[in-house]
């Protein structure tokens, strides 16, 4: 999940070599525990200009912890944020240092790549959760197309996608988790498409991908899509989705070409199953979600999509759960979707889920608060 940090940066006199501090403050009356700090970059080389990029450790203050870390590029050539997860407990703070140093082996909680050898798909996960997106090549087997997001469950905190791959029983579960979701011609796990005329307007499958970062704390992706026809409009998409160590949901950022200039409505959405499930339209908080009815001995996945922005209204039709938002130019939408799985052991009802959901949302309006200082 993306934070927005506050920022106090004290300077003192120019130095090539010194320790940097950073405090994490939270304000929020609950802890905020396996939650990655977003750093820009240009802080902290403002207050450590002499830092060596390839050769340095964090280390936590108090408990003399090194901590992991991430430099986050975002597809650029130059480090954007430094990234680390960290624990902070409710009205409290934590301090950290950079020193000099070679830091510890990092095993990474975030992986994404492009799958070629399973028709085009594009799959990533962390540490709680994996998902996939269909690529063009799948549209060759007709009966086995598919459009929205998939989710990969799974009860490990072990990176596995390329074991699946390999196996190529994904289906069964060898310990670790399986996938057992069907997407078919819907959204899926929250995917996202125009809607017009009481239709929800499909673009094909994605076209072409970009890694932009990946781990070992986010792994950030683009994937592009052809031009498609809506009524009254010709429009492209780029989505760009990122994905945090310990959360249960991915950041979803979707730009839209429209060369009309027209505002046009999209919906995020959840494909609905028939069997009863419990389900969760929160229009105040932004919060769509869905706790599935139970997949025989496979268990239970919750799903979800939390809005940042103003929407019109949340509705189930079209055999979906619906989030439905007026886009207007720059015609750029933002929001959050993902999936638990009871079987994991750590979200197990409905209940759980939606309080996940309601603190996610919490904690995206009360962000950690970042101060650094240059000793």
């Amino acid at each position: 999940m993306k934070i927005i940090f506050l920022f106090t940066a004290i300077f003192t006199s120019i130095a090539m070599f010194g320790q940097t501090s950073i405090e994490i403050g939270n304000s929020s009356a609950f802890p905020r525990n396996e939650e990655v700090a977003e750093i820009p970059w240009s802080k902290v080389m403002d207050a450590y200009p002499a830092l060596d990029t390839a050769h340095f450790r964090v280390i936590n203050s108090t408990t003399k912890k090194e901590l992991e870390y991430q430099l986050e590029y975002k597809g650029t050539s130059q480090i954007q944020n430094l990234l680390v997860q960290v624990n902070v407990p409710a009205k409290g703070k934590i301090s950290l240092i950079i020193i000099k140093g070679k830091h510890k082996p990092f095993v990474s909680k975030t992986y994404c790549r492009y799958v070629p050898e399973r028709k085009e798909d594009f799959a990533w996960e962390n540490d709680r959760i994996a998902f996939r997106m269909y690529g063009r090549a799948l549209e060759l087997t007709p009966a086995e197309m598919a459009y929205g997001t998939d989710v990969w469950v799974k009860r490990t905190n072990r990176l596995i996608l390329n074991e699946r791959y390999k196996r190529g029983e994904y289906h069964i579960d060898h310990g670790d988790g399986m996938d057992y979701y069907h997407v078919g011609l819907s959204l899926g796990a929250g995917d996202i498409a125009p809607f017009m005329h009481d239709t929800i307007w499909y673009p094909r499958n994605y076209v072409q991908w970009k890694v932009l970062d990946n781990g070992p704390l986010r792994s950030t992706f683009q994937l592009s899509y052809d031009e498609w026809n809506i009524p009254g409009r010709t429009l492209k998409c780029t989505k760009t989705i990122s994905l945090d160590a310990g959360s249960q949901l991915n950041k979803v950022i979707v730009d839209y070409e429209n060369k009309s200039n027209k505002a046009f409505v999209v919906v995020t959405g959840i494909i609905k199953r028939k069997e009863p499930g419990e389900m969760l339209l929160n229009e105040k908080n932004g919060i769509m979600a869905y706790w599935e009815p139970q997949h025989g001995v496979d268990g239970t996945t919750g799903v979800a999509c939390i809005s940042t922005a103003p929407f019109v209204q949340m509705t189930v039709e079209h055999g979906q759960l619906l989030t439905v938002t007026l886009l207007k130019s720059p015609y750029t939408i933002e929001y959050y979707n993902g999936a638990a799985w009871d079987k994991a052991g750590k979200i197990t009802s409905a209940r759980e889920w939606f309080d996940y959901l309601n603190m996610f949302k919490k904690k995206m309006q009360q962000p950690l608060i970042i101060h650094i200082h240059k000793s």
